[in-house]
């Protein structure tokens, strides 16, 4: 549907995961996550009591997560800095052109959250509704889930704007450039070391999930390929690789841990690159930060350095409001740069490959 012609008032709607802001937040925040039937793939009641049990199993060493970051996520206000970067960014883009636009965050498993989030956008009353995850690669498990709970928050509150989805962007010029840009300078500080290894690192994803048609390994397998060829080194030494994985299930690989013990074995010094990530919470900051240093250090790894997100990165930002921008231009759903789609055939999970 597009845009009627009066139409002035854009509300943005940035997805991210969310995390506890307090040590009493841990266990209902890993709750949240473990209920989503995105996640863990069975029936109610038995995802509820799964759930349960599996939050409050992990709830003792996760605070000691949240604790190295002083009791809460900072993942909030990381997305808030976005937010207002996005939002100004939106304004000089329209300047003139009588459109306004308001960046609204809807976080998937602690506040705030969809419900929240859909009320203030009906209070606001726009002509369109864009939503914007902030994870550049899509996922059954992320964005699709993100999108259903809004979609079914926005029915309660009764929120009726036309509503747009920019369901994936692995490829962005202004991610990708904004990415290379932070790589650049550790990657400099790490050639005293020797030739540096980079390992682009996305969390991890179960197997059976790939397989069932989610196109996530697919689309981060094109982030790292852009990404390496963006940064114009010759003859650079980079692996694409998956953290955070969980359980008994067979994950995705290679894993970075391996990849931190290959590059042990081989004597070189080692950039970790979160690429699935754009803001700073407990994957990166503790993660990678501390638990992959520590390993590194302990397989002989002779440099090890933590390559930021991309955060309020200016290309970042400015990839992102021409997404927006893209996305009010047209009526159809925005992937890439490209405005169409990006996945090959086979990809079940790709939103436009389902309709």
């Amino acid at each position: 549907m597009p845009v009627p012609q009066s139409s002035r008032r854009i509300a943005v709607v940035l997805f991210n995961l969310g995390g506890p802001d307090s040590p009493e937040a841990v266990r209902p925040f890993l709750f949240n996550l473990f209920n989503d039937p995105s996640i863990i793939r069975v029936p109610n009641p038995m995802r509820f009591l799964l759930a349960s049990f599996i939050s409050g199993r992990r709830a003792k060493a996760a605070k000691a997560i949240y604790a190295e970051l002083g009791g809460k996520s900072p993942l909030l206000e990381n997305t808030e800095a976005q937010a207002a970067a996005l939002e100004a960014a939106l304004k000089g883009l329209w300047a003139g052109e009588g459109m306004e636009a308001k960046v609204f965050i809807a976080m998937r498993y602690w506040h705030p959250m969809s419900a929240e989030t859909a009320a203030r956008v009906k209070e606001y009353a726009p002509d369109l509704v864009v939503l914007l995850p902030l994870y550049p690669q899509f996922s059954t498990t992320t964005t699709a889930s993100s999108a259903r709970v809004w979609d079914e928050a926005a029915k309660v509150v009764g929120l009726t704007a036309p509503t747009r989805l920019v369901c994936c962007y692995p490829t962005q010029p202004g991610f990708i450039d904004a990415s290379a840009a932070v790589i650049r300078p550790l990657y400099e500080k790490a050639r005293n070391h020797g030739k540096p290894r980079v390992l682009f690192s996305a969390h991890g994803l179960p197997e059976k999930v790939v397989k069932a048609g989610d196109p996530y390994q697919w689309q981060c397998e094109r982030t790292a390929e852009s990404i390496a060829a963006a940064l114009c080194i010759e003859d650079l030494d980079w692996v694409n690789c998956y953290q955070s994985r969980v359980g008994p299930m067979k994950w995705i690989g290679p894993s970075t841990d391996e990849e931190i013990r290959r590059a042990g074995q081989d004597g070189v010094p080692i950039l970790v690159v979160p690429m699935a990530f754009v803001s700073e919470h407990s994957e990166t900051l503790v993660e990678i930060e501390i638990e992959y240093r520590h390993l590194a250090k302990e397989v002989g790894v002779p440099w090890f350095g933590r390559v930021p997100t991309v955060g309020v990165e200016p290309a970042f930002i400015e990839g992102l409001a021409k997404l927006v921008r893209q996305s009010v231009a047209t009526p159809k759903a925005v992937c890439a740069q490209n405005g169409g789609q990006i996945c090959p055939a086979g990809f079940s999970g790709c939103p436009q490959q389902a309709k």
